[in-house]
């Protein structure tokens, strides 16, 4: 995708219906010639379990690294629960409860498990030096508290038997694993998972998905993921969101974009020119080299 004449497809705008946690419209992103996002517009209704997909190269990663700030849009707005996002850095978006995971992990290598996920974790009074001198007993409630909560994700996702180990020694999918986890540390109302399930094995994957449906149903947290598996898309999603050529070209329930002509031309076209592996290769998404991770 250069920065010649733009798609002709009309991507669906923000439905603005009211009960949307999150609206991104006319988003763009150029890296030199190339435009890994095209003008991407998209809505996410809170309290539903919405999947991204998309050809490879499809502008998918690149889209989750501009709504969470870790880059800066060339054009477009993005708004999370009335408040525009828009220019904020990702540790702010954070704080308003917007979480993400990465496709490649970021756990802290040279920090255990346990620390890893408690140094996720909001409001620990014992941050500040003149809370441990003046206010010890409440910066040590908090961390017992901070603690017992790590271990009870980690029991949910089979990592307790780790919590002392370098994350840096951990398995790929065990790395993947503890990213969700650190995560959901962070209390989020929004988490937006960059494919969840590359990596780990079918009997965690079940129990990831489980997980997601439980904190939806009992806590209300809304979701946005990236997922390759259509079996999963179309199982656990209420809503999928489809990108190509980094624009949105469809949005709608499972069973409408299993069917939508213009989905399936879009994977078995193979993707943008910015991709780097045609569709349905099952490949990492790649918008542009490292900047489009």
């Amino acid at each position: 995708m250069t920065d010649g004449e733009p798609s002709t497809t009309v991507a669906p705008q923000p439905s603005g219906s009211g009960d949307a946690i999150f609206e991104a419209e006319g988003i763009v992103k150029r890296f030199g010639g190339i435009r890994a996002v095209n003008g991407a517009s998209m809505s996410v209704r809170e309290g539903s379990i919405t999947a991204l997909i998309g050809p490879n190269g499809a502008g998918k990663t690149t889209f989750f690294n501009l709504i969470t700030g870790f880059y800066k849009p060339d054009v477009g707005t993005a708004v999370f629960d009335g408040q525009s996002i828009g220019g904020m850095p990702s540790y702010a978006i954070a704080r308003l409860g917007m979480v993400r995971t990465f496709q490649i992990t970021k756990a802290l290598a040279r920090m255990t498990v346990l620390d890893n996920m408690m140094l996720a974790a909001p409001d620990q009074p014992g941050e500040r030096l003149v809370n441990v001198l003046f206010r010890p007993a409440s910066s040590i409630r908090r961390e017992r508290e901070v603690t017992e909560g790590a271990l009870e994700l980690l029991e949910v996702f089979n990592l307790t038997k780790l919590n002392e180990n370098y994350a840096g020694t951990l398995s790929g999918g065990q790395r993947k694993l503890l990213e969700l986890a650190r995560a959901l540390m962070a209390k989020p109302r929004f988490l937006l998972l960059d494919e969840p399930m590359a990596g780990i094995n079918p009997t965690l994957g079940r129990r990831l998905l489980d997980h997601m449906q439980q904190l939806r149903s009992e806590q209300g947290v809304t979701f946005l993921f990236i997922e390759h598996d259509m079996e999963v898309v179309m199982s656990h999603a209420d809503r999928v969101v489809v990108m190509a050529e980094g624009r949105v070209i469809a949005e709608g329930e499972p069973e409408a974009i299993r069917n939508d002509q213009g989905v399936i031309d879009a994977y078995l076209g193979g993707g943008s020119a910015a991709g780097d592996g045609g569709a349905g290769t099952g490949e990492p998404d790649r918008d542009v080299p490292e900047a489009g991770r």
